[in-house]
């Protein structure tokens, strides 16, 4: 008897594992996260390599750069959630060749975003608990890598995650119509517009914001035994308005498992 109950519980030995309804805030949260850290970055350091280093004497600014800096570590493990979520609702359709580029600049952009809070951190680290400021070449060599893993490498890999998400969001039809021609705006605009304003950055964890929205209004994808129906006799009372083709199907499907009933001894 014990045994029974547990084959027919969620938790059963060999089950599929589903993915959890609070998984789909994992892009809410990133955005939230990243776009709190760029803008803390973007008021606190000088927005010239030129300015110099008097900056890190300010308390108040060094302390707004370290709590983004600490902040895009959680903005990473959100956006790797995110991206189970998504492949999680394009399930059995997903193609292999979008799906590695999917997820290849996926893990990319999130590695390229670590690389740049390590230098930036190890940078304010070093002021923080040194009573000499470092030097001007030290500080035009962090601020560039900086800059260059952020600016350079990971918004393009943002543009192709972005780009590559629209593509399989349109053969699909996962998210909204609206949604993926803002993508591919927004991808457009990482790729050949980012040199123009720092603040060009922002557009992703906003894009990636409402791709989240309307995922998590749209709700869980249906799971492969609620597609099938195979195994509710009552559900073929409730769909007796339904084309003859699917009811015989149903009615098929009840004889073999009230077959299947009647041969258990």
């Amino acid at each position: 008897m014990t045994e029974g109950v547990l084959d027919e519980g969620p938790l059963r030995a060999g089950s599929p594992l589903r993915t959890p309804r609070a998984a789909s805030v994992a892009g809410i949260i990133f955005s939230v996260l990243m776009i709190t850290a760029l803008v803390l970055l973007r008021i606190s350091a000088p927005a010239h390599p030129g300015a110099g280093s008097q900056w890190l004497t300010d308390s108040g600014r060094r302390a707004a750069v370290a709590v983004a800096l600490n902040l895009v570590p959680f903005a990473g493990i959100a956006f790797l959630w995110f991206v189970g979520v998504l492949r999680d609702r394009i399930g059995e359709r997903e193609d292999r060749f979008f799906a590695t580029v999917f997820l290849g600049s996926g893990l990319l952009f999130v590695a390229m975003i670590f690389v740049a809070a390590a230098v930036g951190g190890a940078l304010i680290a070093a002021a923080a608990v040194s009573s000499q400021l470092p030097g001007g070449g030290t500080l035009a060599l962090s601020r560039n890598i900086t800059n260059g893993l952020l600016n350079v490498y990971a918004m393009r890999m943002a543009a192709v995650f972005t780009l590559t998400t629209v593509t399989i969001a349109r053969r699909t039809q996962i998210v909204s119509r609206w949604l993926t021609i803002a993508g591919i705006v927004c991808a457009v605009v990482l790729l050949i517009g980012i040199g123009i304003s720092p603040w060009v950055e922002l557009l992703f964890p906003a894009w990636i914001l409402a791709l989240s929205l309307d995922v998590l209004l749209a709700g869980p994808p249906a799971s492969p035994a609620e597609r099938l129906e195979t195994s509710n006799p009552s559900r073929l009372l409730a769909r007796g308005s339904q084309p003859a083709s699917v009811r015989d199907d149903d009615v098929l499907i009840f004889r073999t498992y009230a077959a299947d009933s009647r041969s258990i001894p």
